[in-house]
């Protein structure tokens, strides 16, 4: 296409490590066009921010087991390396695709490079779910809403053969004189029809991960787009609400098993995978013929592989063929543990007694798994939490992570938080793992109690009660709760996640 050049820039700030699967796809859309594609990542970056690490908040607040991923991170400077990357490449479009907590990042870049007379798109959920607020950002000329396969395709034709392109569904554009022009909606994107991912474009320590306290040569393979389930503290549902209003189809659909095959042999053959992280917001969203289908072809691709689902969805028969075609962990989600508070705001009605029942079946077959809980939701309070680590208490597994509730753009929480002036609506959210945004009155819980709370999460759930005196103090951030916390979660490491040989697997990447 006439050396038409797109430098796709992912803002992350070691916020998510894994290697993003929509990079990698649309690459290999572009490149199936005729388009150079070149991709600058911050996530290696030494990057001095007031953001948090999520890596190291999950190590140090005990949700994964200890590992140690040798890897050394890029001390140059990102912004002088980005513009170079611009100029070095003779880029024509820069493509940002970033997540809500990514954004300020994305801007600070942007900022840097205003000069450089390059337009920029910006796409993903939080472009789609806030276009108004991201316009509002002058750095910012396009946006894509909803899915961007099509639409990115027809931009760079178009811009390659110097055309106008104002009229392309699902971009708002920003028009000379400031204003902008939102198109509608175009309808959505066959999966099957996409090419192959293209993991060319990543440096090669991208692919190393830990996994129960081990590092493998990961890959994410896409089974769902979007999810069956209503949360309220997810913004997939809200994916299903626009597609529907605008377009009249449902966001939620599968590819199919021919091509997820294709695609796993693919990472095994070619990029020398060695586990496969399947990303699918819930993994059993499949019927009966389908699953049975997925775990024949399996039988035959013979690596670990990582899923998540909830609780309700666990039947054993499922968990039992897991086990036979090679499942090696496991996530769910319970998120909370108060049964009415679950139900009337989550919008997730099952009780504890069923989570528990459930829980049981993937531990009875020797399944590591993984809990996943969220404390700070909307008038939260101090007794609603134990209410979670008590049922926490209950369910065998061998990690559990607690989370920040981060109101994020799409969801209805946000909008609960807002009317109750929790939340200004302007805010963006950083990543679940740092402090909370929300500013509750007493008796609900305030980001220190949250704070508190979270880094001895795992502590009252794994300690028996007449140790809780002793955790409670080292819930408070002084020198002496420091002390008390950090002997216990010594103790933790030694008594509950240490491997079954006691070593770290060490990788240099």
């Amino acid at each position: 296409m006439g050396n038409f050049r797109v430098l796709m820039l992912y803002p992350n700030l070691r916020t998510e490590s894994m290697v993003p699967p929509n990079l990698a796809l649309f690459s290999a859309i572009l490149k199936r066009e005729g388009i150079e594609v070149a991709l600058f990542d911050t996530t290696n970056y030494d990057i001095p921010t007031e953001f948090a690490n999520t890596d190291r908040l999950k190590a140090t607040n005990l949700n994964v087991r200890p590992y140690e991923l040798r890897q050394d991170l890029k001390t140059s400077n990102p912004y002088e390396d980005f513009r170079k990357k611009i100029e070095s490449f003779g880029a024509n479009l820069i493509l940002v695709t970033a997540t809500e907590n990514m954004f300020p990042m994305a801007i600070n870049l942007l900022r840097y490079v205003d000069d450089i007379d390059v337009p920029i798109i910006l796409g993903g959920v939080f472009a789609t779910f806030a276009p108004d607020l991201v316009m509002r950002w002058k750095e910012i000329d396009i946006l894509c809403v909803g899915e961007g396969e099509h639409a990115i395709v027809e931009l760079c034709k178009k811009m390659a053969r110097g055309e106008n392109y104002s009229n392309i569904p699902n971009l708002w554009i920003r028009e000379k004189d400031g204003s902008i022009k939102k198109n509608p909606m175009g309808k959505l994107v066959n999966m099957n029809e996409n090419p192959l991912p293209d993991f060319s474009i990543f440096e090669d320590s991208r692919f190393y991960r830990p996994m129960a306290g081990k590092i493998y040569r990961i890959f994410p393979i896409e089974t769902h787009r979007g999810c069956p389930y209503t949360c309220r503290f997810c913004n997939s549902p809200a994916q299903d609400v626009l597609y529907l209003n605008m377009v009249k189809e449902k966001f939620f659909r599968k590819k199919s098993f021919e091509e997820i095959r294709k695609e796993m042999i693919f990472c095994r053959d070619v990029w020398k995978a060695n586990y496969f992280f399947f990303w699918a917001d819930t993994f059993f969203a499949w019927s009966e013929k389908e699953f049975d289908e997925f775990c024949e072809m399996y039988k035959d691709v013979k690596i670990p592989f990582w899923c998540q689902t909830r609780p309700e969805t666990v039947v054993e028969h499922r968990i039992k063929k897991l086990k036979e075609v090679g499942v090696h962990r496991m996530g769910f989600g319970v998120e909370h543990g108060n049964e009415k508070y679950r139900k009337e705001v989550l919008d997730r009605a099952y009780t504890n007694e069923l989570v528990i029942q459930k829980m049981k079946i993937p531990y009875d077959y020797g399944i590591q798994y993984s809990v996943n809980n969220i404390i700070g939701f909307p008038d939260e309070t101090r007794e609603l939490v134990f209410d979670t680590i008590e049922l926490n208490g209950k369910i065998h597994s061998d990690t559990l992570s607690c989370s920040i509730f981060v109101p994020f753009h799409g969801t209805e929480l946000r909008t609960m938080a807002i009317n109750k002036g929790y939340l200004h609506p302007d805010i963006i959210c950083p990543t679940n793992s740092d402090d909370s945004v929300l500013k509750m009155p007493p008796p609900y819980l305030n980001n220190e109690e949250m704070k508190s709370l979270r880094r001895v999460f795992t502590m009252y759930v794994k300690f028996p009660k007449e140790r809780w005196p002793e955790i409670q103090e080292a819930e408070k951030f002084t020198p002496e709760g420091d002390k008390i916390w950090k002997k216990l979660r010594d103790e933790y490491i030694k008594s509950f996640l240490c491997t079954p040989d006691g070593d770290i697997e060490k990788i240099n990447t």
